[in-house]
């Protein structure tokens, strides 16, 4: 095995795997398998295919995801950053395509960070229904954020809260519920050193307790007759199998349910956890068996009649409507939208659409209310880049497609001479949203962010 790894972990595998053992460690003498997912919200498979600037191969079981060489740069091309795409691990994008987020649900994704399992599930639901992504990291949330807003994702709310403060607000709320725990990261051997090096038998009985901890305070926030999956990047019983039968023993009225998908991969094993037989609908996609580094997933169903619970929301337009005014003005001479279906709402001078089926969060943490509009600032609205990504070039009054030069200054950062009128303007790259800049005196302020300039290369 060319991946370092501590003893006590191979000798646990061998006697799980047994005959299967040498083939799982073969596996991790070729380097680790990189995939996308085509954001659905920006542009379809089909017409991904046509531009895809380097050579993909379709993923089994997901529509929208594509293998990728090593050796591309996926991170650092233009397509990446204008959220035409979501760079993420093979196996796991089979957790929301086991969950399968229909429009008009309301889904809750636990630990949302860095944001793969959130943009999957908005590029399913569209417009229609609402995302409520939590992460409890207050570090790891901002990656959170940069990825919402690059992919242009509008219906969602962010959260930054302990999964047990959030029964204050959702009980029996949703109609979907993912949980992607936080676990020991075996999956993540061939790739990530640093989770060989943490690895130890302690940290898989901890991580199982957490895990735990987890389900149980999200239990009562899922509707009677909804769906609850729960998955991990590890291969330990305890963390897997193990949490899921003690998850059904204190929770009578959850089953585990057959999954549409399970025939692309492995059984659970209910024997390694003196378990019951329903265990082995659960799914364990194993590095050796499928191109991916590995994961597990059960999906489970809330039994029962759903109780119609009425989760009320004070619209507060009215009482924000002088705060507004600077935001009126510049839509109505820059946008091209229907402002009436926003529910706009003004926070710490932060102007939010915020979806108006969203129940009343008091005592909850909110990191984002919704979709974020922009910051009133001194005698004028400044307009976010999310704002530039939730938009169809056609919902802008003023739209400006780079040319080479301009696009190179652009995404560097750097201000370029124009000959236009001053005023905001939103910037393309192959006739998508890349961004704000705002014109004075023929000359370009640059508005692309920060945390976006630091792409490497910017070729096509």
């Amino acid at each position: 095995m060319k991946v370092p790894v501590k003893e006590e972990f191979l000798k646990r595998m061998k006697e799980l795997l047994k005959e299967e053992y040498e083939a799982f460690l073969k596996e991790y003498e070729k380097k680790p398998q990189k995939g996308l997912r085509v954001n659905t919200l920006k542009i379809d498979v089909e017409n991904f295919k046509k531009i895809a600037p380097f050579e993909i191969e379709p993923i089994p079981w997901c529509p929208t995801g594509f293998y990728y060489e090593k050796e591309e740069k996926a991170g650092n091309h233009l397509y990446h950053v204008l959220g035409l795409y979501y760079i993420q691990e093979p196996t796991a994008m089979a957790v929301v395509e086991v969950l399968d987020p229909k429009p008009g649900e309301k889904i809750l994704d636990v630990s949302a960070a860095p944001g793969g399992k959130t943009t999957h599930i908005a590029s399913k639901i569209g417009d229609e229904g609402l995302i409520v992504a939590n992460e409890i990291d207050r570090k790891r949330i901002r990656a959170l954020e940069e990825n919402v807003a690059r992919m242009g994702i509008r219906n969602i709310v962010l959260l930054n809260e302990r999964p047990e403060r959030l029964i204050q607000a959702f009980e029996g709320y949703f109609d979907k519920i993912v949980v992607d725990a936080p676990c020991s990261g075996e999956g993540m051997f061939r790739k990530d050193p640093a989770a060989r090096r943490i690895w130890s038998l302690n940290n898989v009985l901890s991580c199982s307790i957490t895990q735990r901890n987890i389900l149980r305070s999200v239990a009562p926030l899922l509707k009677r007759g909804g769906v609850l999956v729960y998955s991990t990047c590890t291969f330990s019983p305890e963390e897997n199998e193990g949490v899921i039968k003690k998850f059904l023993e204190e929770n009578p009225e959850f089953e585990v349910v057959e999954s549409e998908l399970s025939h692309f991969f492995d059984k659970g094993h209910p024997e390694w956890v003196d378990g019951p037989k329903e265990l082995e609908k659960c799914m364990r996609l194993w590095p050796h068996k499928v191109r991916g580094e590995g994961h597990f997933i059960a999906k489970l169903k809330k039994n029962g009649e759903d109780v119609n619970v009425n989760f009320k929301r004070k619209v507060e337009k009215k009482k924000h409507q002088k705060e507004l005014e600077l935001f009126y003005q510049f839509a109505d001479k820059y946008l091209d939208l229907d402002l009436e279906i926003l529910n706009l709402q003004v926070d710490n001078n932060f102007v939010y659409h915020v979806p108006l089926d969203l129940p009343e969060l008091k005592g909850i943490r909110i990191y984002r209310h919704g979709w974020l509009m922009g910051e009133l600032k001194k005698n004028r609205f400044e307009p976010s880049h999310w704002l530039a990504m939730g938009l169809k070039p056609s919902q802008i009054k003023r739209v400006l497609e780079l040319d080479k030069f301009q696009r190179e200054k652009y995404l560097n950062g750097e201000t370029f001479e124009l000959d236009e009128e001053d005023g905001w303007i939103l910037f393309t790259a192959e006739n998508f949203p890349a961004g704000w800049g705002r014109v004075a005196k023929g000359v370009v302020k640059n508005y692309f962010p920060k945390w976006l300039r630091d792409i490497e290369v910017w070729e096509e």
